[in-house]
């Protein structure tokens, strides 16, 4: 589980990724990255939308434990400062785990490199 300081909890932080981040898409997600001010920097944090098209309550849920333990592993080797939010995609409900791990992992790396 990601802890606190890890998430992004405030819908204001969500929109302000969501809306000014460099994003980058696979099939299974859309990973949006926002550089925070060096003033404000401290650890990277995630965020995670899984709306209704992606499946039932069950599926919904499914989908989104798998990409916080997705997230819990990259955070070892992210660079601070950073704010992600991860929008799952329809075809992330059929994904298994070995393809959303590669999918999230190449997108959170494209778009820390984009928002560098």
């Amino acid at each position: 589980m990601l802890a606190r300081a890890n998430r992004i909890v405030r819908g204001d932080d969500y929109r302000s990724v969501v809306g000014g981040g460099r994003r980058s898409a696979t099939t299974h997600v859309v990973v949006s990255v926002v550089r925070r001010p060096v003033d404000a920097a401290g650890p990277t944090r995630f965020g995670f939308i899984v709306a209704k098209t992606v499946g039932n309550a069950v599926t919904r849920n499914l989908v989104r434990r798998r990409l916080k333990a997705i997230a819990h592993g990259l955070l070892a080797d992210a660079p601070v400062g950073y704010d992600v939010v991860v929008r799952a995609l329809p075809a992330a409900a059929q994904a298994g785990w070995p393809t959303l791990l590669e999918d999230v992992s190449r997108s959170f790396a494209r778009g820390v490199e984009k928002a560098a």
